[in-house]
């Protein structure tokens, strides 16, 4: 991994590291919803629910857009593409296979060369 990889692989993890926006970005799983479907659902202050909504928007994880007929409403939804990406790459990153056994650098690695 190079540098920027790190960076954005750190922010990603930053991004769903807080509990209420897992239970966010899971609700959104199950289909598009606007600002009172989950305050009700996740039982949010309206200000905190904004805040991590905005978190995950800004990181790209989610999307919004406003009712056509009523703006004032807007809808929330999972950003496909940037899920399929990180679903990609978390499946080749923690695939058990890359796993290697290779010698240890302390004493007991000396002790298994003897």
């Amino acid at each position: 991994m190079n540098q920027q990889d790190l960076i954005q692989t750190a922010a990603f993890f930053k991004a769903l590291s807080d509990p209420n926006r897992l239970r966010i970005f899971a609700e959104l799983m199950t289909g598009d919803s606007c600002n009172c479907e989950l305050k009700e659902k996740l039982a949010l202050a309206p200000s905190l629910l904004s805040h991590h909504l905005k978190v995950l928007e800004k990181f790209g994880l989610i999307s919004s857009r406003r009712d056509v007929i009523d703006s004032r409403w807007i809808y929330y939804a999972v950003n496909r593409e940037a899920t399929a990406d990180w679903h990609q790459w978390l499946t080749v990153f923690f695939d058990p296979t890359r796993i290697r056994t290779r010698p240890i650098c302390g004493p007991e690695g000396r002790f298994d060369q003897l």
